[in-house]
């Protein structure tokens, strides 16, 4: 079996994110929000999904992709017998005004490197998943597209008729192409793609310059935490799974599901791993999002909203070919109906920071107690209730082992906050569902098997509950702790040393590929219990399964190394995070300032 590559790079300014595959073709764009239609979407359908493509002609073409140092600024680089040229990406970013400038604007600059290459550019978007292609007009200086839910406009300095019909054209000196939603670009067109390009990559490099990283696999940890960033939907506050929807978890599986939306879950694991490196602009945006749907909900939490915190998208089958003809493609998801009680424990452990964080004096604590107290309202009513689980099983319920780590984990934050500020009847309530959380859990416990289970009652192995250990719920010094692990290590664990999520079947069979995410809880397990030799080894392996841009998927099949699911995946970025700080962390590795 051939391996299977996503051989795309993203750029993003946290209002928008595109892939780009290493021919400087747009492969995905949605516009004008992350949970949109695509304007480019060839990733799902090449003949419906529009496209957006630099491209050489005459004779082989070779090329390179990389990232400017520390940004999301990327370039293709080109060689052709006629010469070679450069395609440099980005979506803006920088402060102005005394606030983040993020406007829908894709910039795209063609430079020559060498001789006269010749180069052909194609912009071809669409609307409505494909089902609406627009019209084309001139303007002075560049090209209106109509018949879309706003305005598209191209601004450029090659000639338009090259472009609208695309005929290639001699590149003997820079050209610009600048695409935007709605409002028309303001200014010449070459100074304000150069004046943008040095301010974005300005912007990216000074915020990797204040993150706090220990010196082993930095490079790594940095792309996954520029990763991170732009997965974050700035205006509202929400931070979205993946900016993909239905590549599938492995090749004709079915699995296939729209990862654009902020799942309560998900959001808790980014904003760990950014908090750990020293960001915490992310979580006052998040706090804010979690409060406006506390002010919606009658009942209680979906696991899952969409970027603007309501729960108003069905899911829904598009007709559209699928990547790699895997059908189904899907919008929407069924995941907000699902009972998924570990969304309580998660946002208090989300929110802790803000309560106990001394850092966070200069912003001001999150409003209130009223959150709190509702969210432990929440974990003791649901405390029997099954659910079903962070795998979100859609035709079983369960009483999981790892929801009642969340309740247990969530009474935890609740009792940091309620000593911070003082508070006798939140330590109350806190300190009697830590309690019954604990006694839960200890229902999951198998004493045949030495481990604990998925679920009360069943014998079920499940890698999520790695973080019993990681989360200290276990000591990781113990006995216990080295049997539950020793236990599945045995039965989820690869060759390779990759885990599944669990090897039972569930609503579409049993699972074919592991999870990475799996996979970087085991190396953080190993090194809690001591083993980090393992761990190091197993961390420095398994950076093989990143793209040339070091990015990563959802899923990887053991035995080839194919990356499948959506793309890139922050479950993924965040789990290579926390596992190299956690070994960096335990082996006290040298910084710079050690000499020998």
């Amino acid at each position: 079996m051939q391996k299977h590559t996503y051989e795309l790079g993203i750029i993003g300014n946290c209002a928008y994110i595109g892939l780009i595959d290493k021919t400087a073709n747009i492969r995905w764009l949605c516009w004008p929000r992350f949970d949109s239609s695509f304007i480019f979407g060839d990733l799902l359908d090449q003949e419906k999904g529009g496209h957006f493509s630099v491209s050489g002609i005459n004779g082989n073409v070779e090329t390179n992709q990389y990232y400017i140092k520390n940004t999301n600024v990327l370039c293709t680089e080109f060689k052709t017998e006629e010469g070679a040229f450069r395609v440099t990406d980005f979506a803006p970013r920088f402060e102005q005004y005394e606030r983040y400038y993020k406007p829908l604007m894709l910039v795209r600059k063609i430079e020559p490197l060498q001789g006269t290459p010749k180069v052909k550019v194609s912009c071809c978007p669409v609307g409505d998943y494909g089902a609406r292609k627009p019209d084309i007009h001139f303007g002075s200086n560049h090209l209106r597209y109509l018949g879309l839910d706003e305005t598209v406009r191209l601004a450029t300095n090659i000639s338009l008729n090259y472009v609208k019909e695309e005929t290639a054209f001699a590149l003997t000196e820079p050209k610009y192409l600048i695409l935007t939603w709605g409002v028309p670009l303001e200014g010449p067109i070459e100074t304000t793609a150069e004046d943008f390009l040095r301010k974005t990559i300005h912007y990216w490099q000074h915020w990797v310059q204040h993150c706090t990283i220990e010196n082993y696999h930095q490079d790594h940890i940095i792309r996954s935490a520029l990763t991170l960033k732009v997965h974050q939907y700035e205006d509202t506050g929400a931070i979205i799974a993946s900016a993909t929807t239905s590549l599938p978890e492995h090749d004709q599986s079915g699995r296939n599901w729209d990862y654009r939306y902020c799942w309560m879950r998900d959001s808790f694991y980014t904003l760990m791993a950014l908090n750990h490196i020293g960001h915490f602009e992310e979580l006052y945006q998040y706090s804010s999002y979690v409060e406006n749907l506390t002010m919606s909900a009658m009942r209680r939490y979906n696991p899952v909203y969409t970027i603007l915190g309501n729960e108003d998208f069905e899911e829904r089958i598009l007709d559209l070919s699928g990547y790699m003809e895997n059908k189904p493609v899907r919008v929407g998801n069924q995941a907000k109906e699902h009972i998924q009680n570990d969304v309580y424990g998660q946002i208090l452990v989300s929110l802790l920071p803000a309560y106990v964080d001394e850092r966070y004096v200069s912003q001001g604590r999150v409003k209130g107690t009223k959150l709190i107290y509702d969210l432990l309202d929440a974990i003791e009513k649901t405390m029997d209730e099954p659910d079903a689980g962070l795998w979100e099983f859609r035709n079983k319920s369960q009483k999981h082992c790892y929801t009642y780590l969340f309740h247990w984990a969530g009474a935890c934050s609740a009792q940091k906050i309620a000593q911070k500020i003082q508070d006798n009847k939140m330590l109350e309530i806190a300190l009697k569902l830590k309690e019954e959380a604990s006694q839960h859990i200890e229902k999951c416990y198998n004493p045949e098997l030495g481990a604990y289970t998925q679920a009360i009652g069943t014998t079920n192995m499940d890698a999520s509950l790695l973080q019993l250990i990681t989360m200290n719920y276990l000591d990781p010094t113990s006995e216990k702790a080295a049997k539950h692990l020793n236990r599945l290590e045995e039965e989820l664990k690869t060759p390779e040393g990759l885990f599944f999520r669990y090897k039972h079947a569930d609503d579409f069979g049993a699972p074919e590929n592991t999870f990475l995410i799996c996979t970087f809880w085991y190396i953080e397990a190993l090194a809690c219990v001591g083993r980090i030799q393992e761990a190091k080894a197993l961390l420095d392996n398994i950076l093989q399964y990143t793209n040339h841009l070091g990015l990563l998927s959802e899923d990887v099949h053991a035995k080839t190394g194919s990356q499948w699911g959506n793309f890139p995946q922050t479950y993924s970025h965040v789990g290579l995070m926390t596992a190299a700080s956690r070994i960096a962390r335990k082996m006290d590795l040298p910084d710079f300032y050690t000499f020998s």
